[in-house]
């Protein structure tokens, strides 16, 4: 059954390419980026097709640190990780294939609102600052941050309520944990240090350069399991959600990569691929099928 419906979700995006191509040639064409079109199918069974545009031809260029276990990271030269198979996945179903693109965290959204890829894949929570800069996809993950600590040097620091003025605590530049711990912890003399790299921040941990680490709690889980000396103490809840990040000059692109999200959240694929790396995981209701 999914075999037929992949089969003809690609003849509706092939029949749309062509009819695309046709309409181009009719009127001179002109246009750098590609005309394609979705054949990804509502959960209400009817085919939804948004006509949107990509900055090359058959290709979803997406931007990502791909240094974010279990999320994004590269192994033996390939990207691998839960955004990368929803991801692989979404653009599938559209027609499409993917090209990765790696990009600093701090500055991912100016360089996608700037059409320097076609869409964000990267743990992004979507804030109203963001939201000023970029259109967010449907939400597809809840995160919660976590506090990490070194326990050969800080065994008895159990959350932030054990924090002091002077301590040090690490964020990734230009993430909610950062925001979260510049508005709860500056304002207690606590010291934030700022990282590229979130995995760069727990080796310094590690090396005992700092007193706590704040980072995505599902990131944390999968960077420390080689890091024996690292423990995750406390779950801060934020009431974050992940959303795939857009320009806002391409609405049609975030339209029909929804689409896809749709489909794949009421197939049960999405199901598939959370169980894949976060295996044992709650799922909450409404990424489950309907």
């Amino acid at each position: 059954m999914r075999r037929e419906r992949f089969w003809v979700a690609a003849m509706v995006a092939v029949l749309a390419l062509i009819v695309a191509s046709c309409a181009g040639n009719e009127e001179g064409g002109g246009e750098t980026a590609a005309t394609a079109g979705t054949g990804a199918t509502a959960a209400t069974g009817e085919t939804a097709a948004p006509t949107f545009t990509t900055l090359e031809e058959g290709v979803l260029q997406v931007g990502s640190c791909l240094d974010y276990e279990p999320f994004e990271t590269v192994e033996g030269g390939e990207e691998v990780g839960f955004d990368v198979d929803l991801t692989e996945e979404i653009a599938s179903r559209l027609g499409l294939s993917v090209q990765w693109i790696r990009a600093d965290f701090d500055t991912i959204f100016t360089a996608v609102a700037g059409g320097q890829f076609d869409m964000v894949a990267a743990a992004s929570t979507i804030t109203e600052e963001r939201e000023v800069e970029v259109d967010f996809s449907d939400p597809y993950f809840n995160s919660r941050q976590a506090l990490v600590v070194n326990t050969n040097e800080t065994p008895d620091l159990a959350s932030t309520a054990g924090l002091a003025s002077g301590d040090v605590v690490g964020v990734q530049k230009g993430t909610t944990g950062a925001v979260w711990a510049k508005d709860n912890l500056s304002p207690n003399g606590i010291q934030i240090q700022t990282f590229t790299s979130a995995t760069d921040g727990l080796r310094a941990l590690e090396g005992g350069a700092m007193t706590a680490f704040i980072a995505d709690e599902p990131f944390v889980a999968a960077a420390i399991a080689d890091l024996p000396s690292l423990s995750v103490v406390e779950g801060i809840d934020t009431g974050e959600v992940y959303g795939l990040a857009f320009s806002p000059s391409n609405p049609e692109l975030r339209d029909a990569a929804n689409a896809a999200l749709t489909e794949i959240i009421a197939d049960g694929t999405y199901v598939t691929i959370h169980e894949k790396w976060f295996p044992g995981a709650p799922i909450p209701p409404e990424f489950q099928p309907a």
